[in-house]
């Protein structure tokens, strides 16, 4: 499956773990103030999305989509939309996810936008993994520890396996998130699904 990579403007500051997850496949999009990681990143864009209100265009030889400044989408998810209008099916967020907090949970809405056309997405920050529960989703036990977070009023059905503090057919509440710090018992890959409900899973490097 063709996978993009859409770099937003968030701080970026673990080049090394974020690195390992980049493919030589990878299909590039930078948005807007984005294009300061290209460096760090080792990477150049196979395209440019954004009103270029934060940084300067920088006018390469890169198709570039530039964007009016009044818009009901932010550049982020323009990108995404141009992403699944040309095929892409898996996706990579990075500098999604920083100090402005509605930009951060704007774009993580993103993923569900995707679960809901059916379609893979996952982002980074310097500290986790971030998806959202389609079916089953698994951990191992390199990660330190794993959270889940509902983006819905309640998720229902959730089954946590092979973790600390395992959970058959329970619930978890927006006024109630009792799925902070998990951990995965050492030598065992966790497992956790829903039936219901837009359930965040947030794996700690």
């Amino acid at each position: 499956m063709k996978r993009a990579v859409i770099v937003g403007s968030a701080g970026i500051n673990n080049y090394t773990k974020i690195k390992e997850y980049l493919r030589e496949d990878d299909f590039y999009v930078f948005c807007d103030a984005g294009l300061k990681y290209m460096d760090e990143l080792c990477v150049k864009p196979d395209l440019i999305v954004g009103d270029f209100d934060s940084h300067e265009n920088p006018n390469l030889n890169v198709e570039t989509i530039v964007l009016p400044t009044i818009k009901d989408d932010t550049d982020t998810c323009h990108a995404l939309k141009v992403c699944i209008e040309r095929g892409f099916g898996d996706f990579l967020f990075l500098g999604c996810i920083g100090e402005r907090m509605d930009h951060t949970l704007g774009n993580m809405s993103l993923l569900i936008m995707l679960k809901e056309i059916g379609l893979n997405g996952i982002m980074l920050d310097d500290y986790s993994e971030i998806s959202i529960i389609d079916g089953e989703a698994s951990i191992d036990d390199s990660f330190s520890y794993f959270s889940l977070i509902t983006l819905s009023d309640s998720a229902e059905g959730i089954t946590i396996k092979n973790a600390k503090y395992p959970l058959e057919n329970g619930c978890i509440k927006s006024g109630f998130q009792l799925g902070i710090s998990n951990e995965v018992i050492k030598g065992q890959i966790a497992t956790v699904s829903a039936k219901s409900g837009n359930l965040i899973l947030i794996k700690v490097f």
